[in-house]
C-alpha cells in the first residue's frame, strides 16, 4: 500500500503529462500482480465499495478527535481524506503494512458492521501518506491528474508496439486485477477477448472548431450533422453464447445507465452498436435538455415517468452491424450502413440524425446560425450546434486531430454579482474557487439579488488568486464552509457568466436554471448596480420557448 500511496503522492505534484506516464509505467513494471492490477483499477475509476463511504470516515475520526476541531480543520483544508490522514491520532501501531490487494478485497467483502474496526486497523498501520491514499481510494476521488486514458497509455508502454488505442479496444469486459491484460501487454499471453455480447466501446471525440481556424480546411472533404442538446450514449446489443439477447445503454464515459432507461433498453432488439444522442421525444418532436434531466440519475423509474418522458436515440454512427466491426471503415461508408441499418430495423425508439447540406463554410455558418431554416425544423430549439466530420475518417478512440470537430452555438452571457464562495477540491482546496452568483430583481421590499447559478471554472490560475483574495477581504458572513461575499448596489464584484442553455426550473429559487455556467470574464470595471436583471433571463427563456 505504501508504494501505491507514494505513486499517488508523486502524481499529485507532477504537472507534466509524459512524466506522469513514466511514473505509472515504472510502477506497473516493478509491481507484481495482483497489486498493480488493483492500482490500475483505482486510477481508472473501476473500483467502488458498497459499505465504505465518506460517512464512515467522518464517524471514525470524530470518535478520536474533538468534532468541533475536526469541523474547523476540514473547513480549512477542504479535503476529507487529507484532513483525516493528518489528524489520525498516534504513530503507526502495527508491525506490518497491509498490501493494496488486501485493502481492496477487504473493502469489498467485509460486512458493514465489521468494516469500521477493520478500517481503523489499516489507518493505524499506515503513515500519513498511506492513510491519505487509503481514504482517497474509499471516497473514489483520487484527483491526482491522471485520467483513465493517461493510465491506459502508461500500460501500453509496457509492451512492444502496443498503442493506447489497442488497450482501449480490449478494455471492455476486463475486470480487476487485469492479469490477462498485463500478460498480453508484456508478451506473456494472448490478447484478451471480451465475451460480453453488449460491451462498451470507447468513443471517438471531437475538437472545438473556432470561426478563425476552420477555413483552413477544404469543405468538400467534410460532412456536417446537427449536434443535439442531449446526452451522448452508445446503444450496444447482441446475443450471448447462452442464446440470450443482451442490451445495454452506455454513457460516453463508459457508465452503464441502462437502469434509468428500461423502456429504451427493452426496445434495443438489434445486434450491433450505435453511437448517438439520448433525447426525450414527444409526438415526434425533440424536447429540451431540461426535460431530459427529469430522467437522468434516477434510482427508480415509475410507469408515469416512462409515459411522460419517453426516451429516444438519434443515431450518429454505426460501430458494429451484427458481429461486423465497422470502426475502421471511412465515415461515409459507415453512414451508408447506418442508414440501411435504421431502415431495416424500423425501430420507433431509434431514428437517424440528418446530415446538413452545405457547399462552403459560409453556407455552413448560415445553417449553424439558423437551424430551423436549414432542415432542423421544429427541432431547432434542441440543436446546440454542428458536428463537422471528415468523410474518410475512421472511428478512432480518443480525440484525434483533424478528423472530427464540434462547432457549438456561441454561448449566452449574463453579468451577475458574486454572492457566495466556497473552497474547491484537490489542488484548489486552499482557494475559494466555487462561486454562487445572482442578478437583480424587485419585490415588495425593493431591489434585491437572487441567486441564479454556480460556477467553478472558466478562469486562469492568476485570476483564481485574484478572486480568492477578493473573497477573503470582502467576507461578510459564514455558513459552515460557505462565505457570504459583499453584494450590494454600491459594493461587490460582477462576473460575466457564459452558459450553454437556460430553462425554467421550479427547483431553483430564481425560477431559472442555466446549463454549463462558467466565468467568462471578471468585470472589475462594472458597478454591481449595473449587473443584469432576472427579467432579462426570463425574457430569454420566453424567446427560446416561442422559437421552439
Amino acid at each position: 500500500m505504501n508504494r501505491f500511496a507514494f505513486l499517488l503522492d508523486r502524481l499529485s505534484y507532477e504537472p507534466r503529462r509524459n512524466a506522469k506516464i513514466r511514473l505509472m509505467a515504472e510502477y506497473f513494471r516493478e509491481t507484481p500482480d495482483p497489486e498493480r492490477g488493483f492500482a490500475l483499477a483505482a486510477l481508472t475509476g473501476a473500483l467502488s465499495f458498497r459499505h465504505a463511504k465518506a460517512g464512515l470516515i467522518r464517524g471514525l475520526i470524530m470518535e478520536r478527535v474533538d468534532p468541533q476541531l475536526f469541523a474547523m480543520s476540514y473547513d480549512y483544508v477542504g479535503d476529507l481524506a487529507e484532513t483525516v490522514a493528518l489528524m489520525w491520532p498516534g504513530e503507526t501501531r502495527a508491525n506490518r503494512t497491509p498490501p493494496l490487494s488486501e485493502i481492496v478485497e477487504g473493502l469489498a467483502t467485509t460486512a458493514k458492521l465489521d468494516l469500521p474496526k477493520r478500517l481503523a486497523g489499516w489507518l493505524d498501520a499506515l503513515d500519513e501518506t498511506g492513510r491519505w491514499a487509503l481514504l482517497k481510494l474509499i471516497t473514489g476521488s483520487l484527483r491526482v491528474g491522471a485520467t483513465a486514458r493517461l493510465t491506459k497509455t502508461a500500460v501500453a508502454t509496457l509492451g512492444d508496439g502496443i498503442k493506447p488505442d489497442d488497450v482501449e479496444l480490449v478494455w471492455p469486459g476486463l475486470e480487476p486485477p487485469y492479469e490477462d491484460l498485463f500478460a498480453w501487454v508484456e508478451g506473456r499471453g494472448d490478447k484478451p477477448f471480451a465475451e460480453d455480447p453488449a460491451p462498451f466501446r470507447p468513443p471517438m471525440l471531437a475538437h472545438p472548431l473556432e470561426d478563425s481556424n476552420f477555413r483552413a480546411f477544404d469543405p468538400a472533404e467534410f460532412v456536417a450533422e446537427w449536434k443535439w442538446d442531449g446526452i451522448r450514449v452508445q446503444a450496444s446489443a447482441g446475443t450471448g453464447t447462452d442464446g440470450k439477447h443482451v442490451a445495454r445503454l452506455w454513457s460516453r464515459s463508459g457508465e452503464n445507465v441502462s437502469g434509468a432507461f428500461p423502456d429504451l433498453v427493452e426496445a434495443l432488439t438489434f445486434d450491433g452498436a450505435i453511437d448517438g444522442e439520448l433525447l426525450i421525444l414527444r409526438e415526434g418532436r425533440v424536447q429540451t435538455f431540461n426535460v431530459l434531466q427529469q430522467r437522468l440519475n434516477r434510482k427508480s423509474v415509475t410507469p408515469k415517468l416512462l409515459a411522460e418522458f419517453p426516451a429516444h436515440i438519434r443515431a450518429y454512427d454505426l460501430l458494429f452491424d451484427g458481429g461486423e466491426d465497422l470502426r475502421e471503415q471511412p465515415f461515409e461508408e459507415r453512414r451508408k450502413r447506418l442508414e440501411a441499418f435504421i431502415a431495416r430495423e424500423d425501430n420507433p425508439r431509434v431514428d437517424l440524425s440528418p446530415l446538413v447540406g452545405f457547399e462552403d463554410w459560409d453556407g455552413l455558418a448560415t445553417a449553424r446560425a439558423d437551424p430551423a431554416s436549414a432542415g432542423a425544423g421544429e427541432d431547432a430549439a434542441a440543436v446546440e450546434g454542428l458536428m463537422v466530420k471528415r468523410r474518410d475518417s475512421a472511428y478512432v478512440v480518443g480525440r484525434p486531430k483533424g478528423l472530427w470537430f464540434k462547432w457549438k452555438h456561441d454561448p449566452m452571457t449574463v453579468d451577475a454579482v458574486m454572492m457566495y464562495a466556497q473552497r474547491g477540491h484537490g489542488r484548489r482546496s486552499s482557494f475559494y474557487s466555487d462561486y454562487t452568483f445572482g442578478v437583480w430583481t424587485a419585490d415588495a421590499d425593493g431591489e434585491r439579488l437572487v441567486p441564479v447559478g454556480k460556477a467553478y471554472f472558466g478562469f486562469t490560475d492568476e485570476e483564481l488568486a485574484e478572486l480568492d483574495r477578493f473573497v477573503r477581504k470582502n467576507t461578510t458572513n459564514r455558513f459552515g464552509p460557505v462565505r457570504e461575499v459583499t453584494h450590494t448596489a454600491e459594493q461587490g464584484l460582477v462576473l460575466e457568466i457564459a452558459f450553454e442553455g437556460i430553462a425554467r426550473s421550479a427547483r431553483h429559487k430564481s425560477g431559472v436554471a442555466m446549463r454549463f455556467p462558467r466565468v467568462a470574464r471578471i468585470r472589475w470595471d462594472k458597478p454591481t448596480a449595473e449587473a443584469d436583471r432576472l427579467e432579462s433571463l426570463e425574457a430569454l427563456i420566453a424567446q427560446k420557448e416561442a422559437a421552439g
